[in-house]
């Protein structure tokens, strides 16, 4: 007899399907020596009754106006056969096991009511103790816009069998939230982790950007504190790669990602990125597809077409290797957030991004100089550094040298050594972050600006440490500059500024604005509410560590399989990702493949 391919297809779709039954991990538990059955309508007592007593069955109970049919089976008649049998009878419309169904496993944690993008209910999302406010776009959002996280978890909420690493700004591994779930790294790694800034073996985050990712993998779900990730037990590892501006070349993150290999991890999240292809990390992340690792990396935050030809492509995220996911981020309401980058080919899937709450390593202030007194000076000319409002659209507080600096024609003179240097106490705090504005003329590689600090007060050039110095010209544009001075913290860090000529030749100058320093102190109970692709790709990673935990013969390209098959189909999305969909946790759990490798022979 002739059949056709897709009379084949269905018959092995559905053995598939009645095989999860029986012997599927973790299967959803039924009632044992019991099945429903639905007769149609116009089917006897009589013939009903022969037709579940052939089956195995030993006596009916009609369950209400339903009509439905609860039978009792025989002691040596297993579910599966009654089952089989009943659907080969043309009066049953179904039959199926008595499933025993519960309510849906929620943690008890505080703040859980604020993790829209684990369970949507249409909430506004406040701000609980961090430093950042949330963002109003689609906030509140839409309720059932999520990641299926509530009815997942009655699968399960263990992640506890997959090392997912972090590589980031390091971990604040002991947070309240975090400790329990930390990679044991036993006597060589005994702070959960390494650090590639530091070179040594604490990666404790100084930053924040690392802690809020980890939070979202794996913040210990159900312990009355604080909020909850998508593993509720989980092992974290921490790789510190991004110094406290969260800044690192690629030689820390390529040690990061061959330590995390080495160490056994199965997921590695990289919330970072750059708009520069470095064949030394592409080799890397590689060695990590040899070995069965899957990379989830975060696909940019500005807003753009990375496929398109003329815009940079952001990595690791444009690397052309199967082990990465590039994630996207998503706003409340599920649309594809403003920010995000996107990209048909390059982005595979998104994930909630905007206003997520999660684990932070301390409480953060802000010391802002408003840049007019204070500032002491040892110029060697009366053109030295003074203060000036410049008009960048509306007058900004500047140092400025010389004093009459306008970048038209005002210029410093030749043979300068002109200091200026002010103390600032920042006692007490774990890390420290110099930020301000730089715009310069100079002449190139002859005249120089330089940023030194000193521990004391008191000029600091040139007994205080050089942190940069630069020539040339920014072209008129202010230049955003980021420093971590954490050696330097104390009662009183000194910050000096130095412009330095030659006998011949000079430019406009020099001009600093927007001074400021952010400082960290470490604590154990601090969450914060920030947005981002960042904060998108550890929801991905989680769903990930929740895969190879729930199905450990899972290979790599089988998680990413399910996570992108199994996903939500958003319209924002479609054109924009390689999927068009959003990820969903309980999607993916219960995402059955379509059976391959099959033939089909004609008589």
């Amino acid at each position: 007899m002739k059949k056709s391919l897709s009379i084949i297809l269905v018959l092995a779709i559905q053995m598939n399907l009645h095989g999860w039954i029986a012997f599927a991990k973790d299967s959803p538990t039924f009632v044992p020596g019991e099945i429903l059955v639905g007769f149609r309508k116009e089917t006897s007592q009589t013939v009903r009754r022969n037709s579940y007593q052939r089956a195995g069955g030993i006596n009916e109970e009609t369950l209400g106006k339903s009509g439905i049919s609860r039978i009792k089976l025989k002691p040596d008649t297993t579910v599966n056969e009654a089952i089989n049998t009943l659907l080969a009878d043309p009066r049953v419309e179904f039959a199926e096991p008595n499933y025993i169904q519960k309510a849906y496993l929620l943690p008890n944690d505080p703040s859980f009511s604020q993790h829209w993008g684990l369970r949507n209910t249409g909430q506004s999302i406040g701000q609980p103790n961090g430093p950042d406010s949330p963002t109003s776009t689609n906030n509140p959002g839409i309720a059932g816009k999520d990641m299926g996280l509530e009815s997942a978890w009655n699968y399960t909420t263990n992640c506890n069998s997959t090392i997912i690493a972090v590589i980031d700004t390091g971990v604040n591994y002991n947070h309240q939230d975090l400790a329990a779930n930390m990679w044991n790294g036993g006597v060589t790694y005994p702070k959960h982790g390494f650090d590639f800034v530091g070179n040594d073996s604490d990666p404790m985050d100084l930053n924040g950007h690392g802690t809020h990712v980890a939070g979202t993998i794996g913040a210990v779900g159900n312990n009355s504190l604080g909020g909850t990730g998508v593993c509720w037990t989980a092992r974290i590892m921490a790789i510190r790669v991004l110094d406290a501006t969260g800044s690192g070349p690629t030689s820390n993150i390529i040690q990061g990602i061959d330590f995390a290999v080495a160490q056994g991890a199965k997921v590695i999240n990289m919330s970072l990125g750059g708009s520069q292809y470095s064949a030394a990390q592409f080799t890397a992340i590689n060695n990590a597809r040899t070995s069965g690792v899957m990379v989830v990396a975060a696909a940019g935050n500005d807003g753009e077409n990375v496929d398109a030809s003329a815009t940079p492509i952001s990595y690791p995220c444009g690397y052309n290797l199967d082990n990465v996911v590039c994630v996207a981020a998503l706003d409340q309401a599920f649309q594809l957030a403003s920010f995000s980058n996107y990209g048909s080919t390059s982005v595979d899937i998104g994930a909630p991004g905007v206003n997520i709450l999660s684990t932070w390593p301390g409480a953060q202030s802000t010391i802002i100089d408003s840049l007019t007194s204070g500032w002491s000076g040892n110029s060697s000319t009366s053109t030295g550094w003074g203060y000036k409002n410049l008009n960048f659209g509306s007058p900004v507080a500047c140092l400025v040298n010389p004093t009459a600096y306008n970048r038209s024609s005002a210029r410093y003179v030749n043979s300068t050594d002109d200091r200026f240097w002010k103390s600032f106490s920042l006692s007490g705090a774990s890390s420290a972050v110099l930020e301000f504005s730089l715009m310069y003329d100079l002449e190139l590689d002859y005249d120089f600006w330089g940023l030194y600090v000193r521990n004391g007060s008191g000029d600091p050039i040139p007994s205080g440490t050089l942190i940069d110095a630069v020539t040339g010209t920014t072209s008129g544009y202010r230049i955003p500059q980021s420093y971590d001075l954490t050696s330097f913290v104390g009662a009183n860090t000194t910050v000096g500024f130095l412009l330095l000529s030659d006998n011949s030749n000079t430019d406009f100058g020099v001009n600093i604005s927007s001074f400021s320093f952010t400082t960290l102190t470490l604590n154990n109970t601090t969450y914060n509410v920030i947005p981002g692709t960042s904060m998108a790709a550890p929801h991905v990673a989680g769903l990930a560590g929740m895969l190879f935990s729930y199905n450990p013969n899972f290979t790599y390209s089988d998680a990413i399989d399910a996570i992108k098959s199994g996903g939500t189909s958003v319209p924002s999305l479609v054109g924009k990702s390689t999927s068009g969909k959003a990820s969903n946790a309980h999607g993916s759990l219960t995402y059955i493949a379509p059976p391959k490798g099959l033939s089909v022979t004609f008589p």
